[in-house]
């Protein structure tokens, strides 16, 4: 071999090698070099988590809280920052049975300078790509903590998830086995459907807004409007948005109602045939609580439900979710829950085209 070809043959070596030293299994005393592969890594995390109250994730030094809290006579599993609006309980419970289920795969680096290759490193740094995840009791003792990193990708089919840990205030990083994830943006873990009614159980709608009533009902499978009876043509497609403005209705963020603001838009009376009925008052947002231009801003929305007959049950249930909170909704949405009759008008007709020049009458 030449001597040019061995120093390149010995320059990758070496490159692997070291690749391995760091982000490979590490060679360290104690238990990381004695550790059982499969073992796992909170073994008895399960019967202590029926303690916990409160769950954090640190992510660039900035806090999501998740706590117990009593809603509307209800104790449920909230955002604090959201004053308490109930998350996913799926998704929680999913996360906090992975912790019990991680387990040891490999120890990897011990170098805090190769931790962010792993995305264990610091998770107070504003660059940091790690989430601190705490696990508390009602008293605020700590259950659990872990530093959770990358994912690590594998190309196989039917293969386990893995994902790169690190205890807080220990340097050993580790190759863990289980479906472990963790948000840190607090949107991620709401179910932002407010409610879904079908536009077809819409019997009759009641808008009143800039001192007028507006006042629809359905004929023939579609909403029409009724009063005020002179009209000006108006666009059918914008009358099935009112229609619709109940169906998979979503928000954007939520806020409880002392965040409200003042004077309305305008209000909103949805029936249905089965007894049904949902009030919705729409606001503008404050010009201090959006950094939007004020024609991109979100509007705010409050909503409430009351029910007879088969319909109450329905009502109720609807009524214990929206007591209390403030939506944002997308601006567009002003237009189908509280319109003006501006709104709903036709477009004009497109002007004559002129006659192209030559061209026999």
């Amino acid at each position: 071999m030449k001597p040019r070809n061995a120093l390149i043959v010995l320059a990758v070596g070496l490159l692997v090698l070291i690749g391995g030293w760091f982000l490979g299994p590490a060679r360290l005393p104690g238990t990381s070099r004695h550790f059982s592969a499969g073992k796992l890594m909170f073994p008895d995390l399960a019967p202590r988590l029926q303690q916990a109250a409160r769950v954090e994730v640190v992510h660039q030094g900035k806090l999501l809280v998740i706590e117990k809290r009593s809603v509307n006579g209800a104790v449920r599993w909230g955002l604090a920052d959201r004053g308490g609006y109930p998350v996913q309980e799926t998704k929680l419970r999913g996360m906090l049975t992975a912790l019990t289920e991680l387990r040891l795969v490999d120890p990897r680096t011990a170098n805090p300078q190769q931790f962010a290759t792993l995305g264990v490193e610091d998770h107070g740094r504003p660059t940091s790509n790690s989430d601190l995840l705490r696990v508390l009791n009602a008293a605020g003792n700590p259950i659990v903590a872990l530093i959770v990193g990358h994912r690590r990708v594998r190309t196989g089919a039917n293969v386990p998830a893995e994902r790169y840990v690190r205890l807080p205030n220990d340097n050993q990083s580790w190759l863990a086995e289980g479906n472990l994830e963790v948000d840190a943006d607090p949107l991620l873990w709401l179910d932002r459907v407010i409610m879904n009614i079908d536009h077809s159980r819409i019997a009759t709608v009641a808008v009143t807004r800039d001192n007028a009533t507006l006042e629809f009902s359905q004929a023939d499978a579609k909403l029409r409007l009724t009063a005020p009876a002179n009209h000006p043509k108006l666009d059918d497609y914008k009358l099935e948005d009112v229609a619709r403005a109940l169906e998979l209705l979503t928000f954007d963020d939520v806020h409880p109602d002392a965040a409200a603001p003042g004077t309305p838009i305008g209000t909103a009376v949805f029936s249905t045939g089965d007894g049904l009925t949902v009030t919705a008052t729409v606001y503008p947002t404050p010009p201090d609580a959006s950094a939007k231009p004020a024609a991109d801003r979100d509007v705010l929305a409050r909503f409430s439900a009351a029910g007879t007959g088969k319909a109450k049950p329905e009502a109720d249930r609807l009524q214990g979710r929206l007591a209390g909170w403030t939506y944002e909704l997308g601006a567009w949405k002003q237009k189908s829950l509280v319109p003006s009759l501006d709104d709903l008008q036709a477009p004009p007709p497109a002007p004559a085209q002129p006659a192209a020049a030559g061209a026999r009458p």
